[in-house]
Formats: C-alpha cells, sequence, structure tokens
C-alpha cells in the first residue's frame, strides 16, 4: 500500500493543525514523546518536527508533504511546492509579522539608521539577505530565545522578531520601525512526490477537507419553522452562501427554513428573525463548507 509522509509542527501549530485536522475527519494521536503519531488513515504517516525544519526534509524528500510557516520557507531558500496557504484562525486573528524593534527612546527610525549596528534574531538568513539588499551593512547574530532581551542587555542595538500583537514587545520597552515580512501557515510539497499523481491526489484530498474545515470556523447553521404568510419577510432577512433550504412542513402551513450564516452576525440576527415570524430556532456548528 501506498504512504503519504506529513509532517505535523511542533509547537505553537501543533495542537492547531491536530484539531484542524480533526474537524476534516483525521484524527492524529500523539502518543507520549513518540515523533511519529498514529492517524486513523492507513494511507497517510504522520511524523512531528519543527516548523522551522519542515521545508527542509520535505525539500530533501523524508516528507512527502507538511504545514510550515512561509517565515521558515524563506529562512531556508526550501526548493519545494507551496501547494495552499492556511490560515490559522483558532491560532490567532492577528497575522504573524516579522518586524525590526530598537529600545523606544532610541534616535532610529528607519533600517538605513541601523547601518553598522548588530541585530539578534532567529530568522538570521532571511535578515542577513533583507539588508544586503538594500545595500545596508549590519551584524545578524542568531538568538536561542529570548530575543528582546538582548535589547534590554545591550547584546544588541536592535532585534527582528515575530510578532502577532506587538504586546511583548511594548513590554520590553522596544518600537517597530519596519515590517520585514507577514507570514502564515502553508501546506508544501515535495516537488518529486507533488508530481507523483497518487501522492498529488491525496495531497489535494488533505486540502479540500482542511480549507472546509477553515471555513467553517467562522460559520453555523440556523434552522427554523416559518408561517407561510411569513416566508418571504423572514427569507429576505436571511444571509447564505447561496438561498436557504425551505421545505413545506407535513400537513401545515409551515415550512422548514435552513441556511449557513456567518458566527459572527446570530446574535443579532436570531431576535430579528422570531420578530419577524420565525419559531423553533436551531443554531448548530458545522466541521465542513465545501
Amino acid at each position: 500500500m501506498k504512504k503519504l509522509k506529513f509532517g505535523i509542527p511542533k509547537g505553537s501549530l501543533q495542537k492547531a493543525t491536530i484539531n484542524l485536522f480533526e474537524k476534516s475527519g483525521w484524527k492524529i494521536n500523539i502518543n507520549g514523546r513518540s515523533y511519529f503519531p498514529e492517524i486513523n488513515d492507513d494511507e497517510i504517516e504522520c511524523a512531528i518536527c519543527r516548523a522551522q525544519e519542515m521545508s527542509r526534509y520535505v525539500e530533501n524528500g523524508t516528507l512527502d508533504a507538511g504545514l510550515t510557516g512561509k517565515d521558515w520557507i524563506e529562512e531556508n531558500e526550501s526548493d519545494v511546492v507551496v501547494v495552499d496557504d492556511l490560515l490559522y484562525s483558532k491560532v490567532s486573528q492577528n497575522p504573524a509579522r516579522w518586524v525590526l524593534a530598537v529600545p523606544a527612546d532610541s534616535d532610529f527610525q528607519t533600517i538605513e539608521d541601523l547601518e553598522g549596528k548588530k541585530i539578534a534574531t532567529e530568522l538570521v538568513a532571511f535578515t542577513k539577505r533583507y539588508f544586503q539588499e538594500r545595500g545596508i551593512r549590519v551584524d545578524v547574530e542568531f538568538s536561542w530565545g529570548a530575543t528582546e532581551a538582548k535589547v534590554v542587555s545591550g547584546l544588541a542595538d536592535a532585534i527582528v522578531e515575530v510578532t502577532e500583537t506587538e504586546s511583548t514587545i511594548r513590554a520590553h520597552g522596544l518600537k517597530i520601525i519596519h515590517e520585514l515580512m507577514t507570514s502564515n501557515t502553508q501546506l508544501i510539497a515535495n516537488r518529486k512526490s507533488y508530481g507523483d499523481p497518487w501522492k498529488k491526489e491525496k495531497i489535494d484530498q488533505i486540502i479540500l477537507l482542511l480549507r472546509g474545515a477553515l471555513r467553517a470556523e467562522n460559520l453555523v447553521g440556523l434552522k427554523m419553522n416559518v408561517p407561510e404568510e411569513k416566508l418571504d419577510d423572514v427569507i429576505g432577512l436571511l444571509p447564505s452562501l447561496n438561498a436557504p433550504t425551505v421545505a413545506g412542513l407535513y400537513n401545515q402551513k409551515w415550512f422548514s427554513v435552513e441556511t449557513v450564516v456567518e458566527s459572527r452576525v446570530v446574535r443579532n440576527l436570531i431576535p430579528i428573525l422570531m420578530k419577524a415570524g420565525a419559531e423553533g430556532i436551531i443554531e448548530y456548528a458545522l466541521n465542513k463548507v465545501i
């Protein structure tokens, strides 16, 4: 039997990835410290590795496909197929941004002001290329963590760090003066693997269902009963992907109306529907919308 070797990112994306796969129909079971979790699909073998290393393992064929950040693909300059972008809304409502931060009370205002200065970051290769392409000479050093503290302790003049809300950066007395990159989660594939018809079909199946699960995160189903004389009024209030489903109730002048709406509008929509004549309103969660 053919197998697709798929990489699950370790760290902040791990839980979100496993939850997303479960909504998509695949249950991934991590046993203790094992780096090879079980999955309820005989055609997939899972392996857990750091997002920073994922693109290298996919590029060299150790893995056929996997999930990682755009930032680490850029950092490793990996020759892989970026099959699809998957924005994890459950991880954060804000995009991950790699920014240049300096002391809030410093005179640094632009990236050119860092000429000849020392920058600490985990994203070393990308940062070096970024400044070289702009003709700015800087000394870029790798940071193992707590990067914000490097400036506070005087070990660096500035940092290039990833942020979503900027709160940690501000808490360390720093200010952002430049954005280098916006990153997101991407599903990548080995070029040879994606050229294999069976593996490509399996990867495309995964993407289809993952995207369906992601789309469903911000949607809910609504079902209600509506009297015949109020049907047009209620239908006119309902947003939907296409058009609501309407079915007559047995031996009555009532209809069952069902639709899919954005979850953020429901709290305001339900009272309006009730005033318009809808009754027995049911809201239910969705696993996938495809």
